[in-house]
């Protein structure tokens, strides 16, 4: 397989797709960090819809999402390595060679 990424491979184990899902799950959360000082610097108070305690509210939802979609659709290239990381920890648990 090219890419490591299970689910593009319909034969995969609903392990390894679980695996996969928590790589991106982790880039997804790791991206919505680096994107919580963005967000935090746009000045939304003199802006025609900003301002208010509702939008101060779903900033950081907004910026999770985000984050969210970035990771889903290949986004910075970590959910790869750390899915690689988790399955080289899986196999050295259960003894077997890489």
């Amino acid at each position: 397989m090219d890419s490591l990424a299970p689910a593009a491979d319909a034969t995969a184990s609903p392990e390894l797709q679980r695996m996969w899902q928590a790589a991106q799950d982790f880039e997804g959360m790791a991206l919505g960090e680096l994107l919580a000082p963005v967000f935090d610097s746009v000045d939304v108070a003199h802006g025609i819809f900003g301002g208010g305690e509702a939008e101060a509210m779903w900033r950081s939802m907004l910026g999770r999402e985000i984050a969210k979609q970035i990771a889903a659709s290949r986004g910075i290239g970590l959910a790869e390595p750390v899915f690689r990381s988790m399955l080289q920890m899986q196999e050295a648990a259960s003894g077997e060679q890489p």
